[in-house]
């Protein structure tokens, strides 16, 4: 089904515009999910930790497509992020029909004490919210016999390799997770879809512009616009996970396929 198709049923089955809910709604990939769910015709909840940028990106979206885009200024990194999200809408009056997770952050270090609060805002960032997020917002779609839930995992889900200790952990959650839930979703009318890129040009890495450029051209990196579209589609034909690129199903076999003597090395040279 097209993304056009999908959203008008959605829109039939209500007998008003659907909503849609993205979390990290301000920049990177999840600003172009609202661009795009947007330009579809979906009015859009935004959540997101930069309160500054919420009020513009709202902004831009209603004048740019003629949706109504709600806003919420949201830590998603604690344990009460997403009952709090849930509770917001409930209040507000909004029922969502598509949710999606694309909240993240990332960071490249040797795991020590000195970083463990970072490791554990991953935690809640991946795991603990986008679980709870899907539990609570999947009940009401359930209910209602209809709706879609994206999660976005990584290339890294299947790569346990150093530096990326925590990140690659909570990314094959975020897979297993969703694909498993996929399948407790299904018989209820409920579509659901990991998606596990390898690197995409956003913020973040913290690359600056003339090397996410490089990698774009040398087709190591996507461009969110790209990926987004991908993304969609798979969700609307109901795809229970997708790795878009043929780099990101080659490069998980040879990285896993190194002798891990090989792996030390290269690790003891970079840390």
């Amino acid at each position: 089904m097209t993304p056009h198709k999908a959203i008008r049923q959605l829109c039939e089955k209500r007998g008003a515009p659907c909503t849609a809910l993205v979390t990290g709604a301000t920049s990177g990939m999840g600003l172009e999910y609202a661009r795009q769910l947007a330009s579809l015709g979906c009015n859009i909840v935004a959540v997101s930790n930069q309160h500054d940028r919420l009020a513009t990106v709202a902004s831009e979206l209603e004048k740019q497509f003629g949706v109504r885009c709600a806003t919420l200024y949201k830590d998603l990194a604690t344990i009460s992020a997403a009952q709090e999200v849930f509770d917001f809408c409930k209040e507000s009056n909004i029922e969502v029909d598509i949710l999606v997770n694309n909240a993240g952050m990332f960071f490249f270090e040797e795991l020590n004490s000195e970083n463990c609060a970072k490791a554990l805002a991953m935690l809640h960032l991946h795991v603990e919210t986008p679980m709870r997020l899907m539990m609570l917002f999947g009940e009401a779609m359930k209910k209602r016999g209809y709706g879609y839930m994206l999660t976005m995992s990584s290339m890294a889900a299947k790569i346990p390799v150093p530096g990326i200790t925590v990140y690659s952990a909570t990314k094959a959650y975020l897979r297993s997770f969703t694909k498993s839930l996929y399948f407790e979703m299904r018989s209820y009318g409920v579509g659901v879809t990991a998606v596990c890129p390898g690197a995409v040009a956003t913020p973040l890495y913290n690359l600056s512009e003339r090397y996410q450029r490089l990698a774009i051209r040398l087709g190591i990196m996507r461009t969110p616009q790209k990926l987004v579209r991908s993304a969609l589609r798979a969700l609307f034909r109901r795809r229970r996970c997708i790795t878009p690129g043929l780099l990101n199903h080659i490069v998980p076999s040879f990285v896993n396929g190194l002798p891990k003597s090989v792996v030390t090395k290269i690790w003891n040279k970079v840390r």
